[in-house]
């Protein structure tokens, strides 16, 4: 069944600027600027100034699938505003039962060497996406730290790190090492 109009709100808070031109919406806050290409969601987003701003999503004659994509873009613009205020931190453990892994950190946080994982000689590179710096923990042996605006080059990042140290031709229950994320959160805390 298709409802005739389907509605999401939802504020900005201060400090952060949204605009919307043609459905690419670009978001910027004292953490830098952040832009989202969603041409490909056919629905109309307003956004409305007065003495709270705000943007207003809306799907016209949308089905199930279609009416669901409203959720979606607003969840992408609130991490989009997380993003620009408070930024995205991603904490990896480096777990291994014999052969301690090095992790190598080259160009200034933006590419991670991988040595010695699981004895083997082979070096493993990773390179992080744009706007994502990766530094070693202070406080905690063995554990990575990412951070950047963007959630989506964040968490790819992670997942690009603990995908390359996947344990190939053995029995995984066994074999448990591996670089894994243990925390999700944001770099400015409450």
């Amino acid at each position: 069944m298709r409802d005739v109009l389907q509605t999401e709100e939802l504020e900005i808070p201060e400090g952060v600027t949204v605009s919307v031109k043609s459905r690419v919406i670009a978001v910027t806050g004292s953490r830098g600027t952040l832009t989202k290409n969603i041409r490909h969601v056919n629905m109309d987003i307003r956004l409305i100034k007065g003495k709270a701003n705000k943007v207003t999503l809306a799907v016209w004659q949308g089905n199930r699938k279609h009416v669901a994509c409203l959720r979606t873009i607003k969840s992408l613009i609130l991490n989009m505003i997380t993003g620009v205020t408070k930024g995205f931190l991603y904490k990896m453990r480096a777990v291994y039962a014999h052969f301690p892994i090095n992790c190598i950190i080259q160009d200034d946080g933006r590419k991670l060497e991988i040595r010695n994982f699981l004895g083997e000689k082979t070096v493993r590179h990773v390179d992080m996406l744009e706007g994502v710096t990766v530094y070693e923990s202070k406080a905690q042996k063995d554990e990575l730290i990412l951070e950047g605006p963007d959630i989506e080059h964040v968490s790819q990042s992670a997942a690009s790190i603990q995908g390359i140290c996947r344990v190939r031709n053995k029995d995984i229950r066994k074999f448990l090492d591996g670089i894994y994320v243990s925390e999700k959160t944001t770099i400015i805390q409450e």
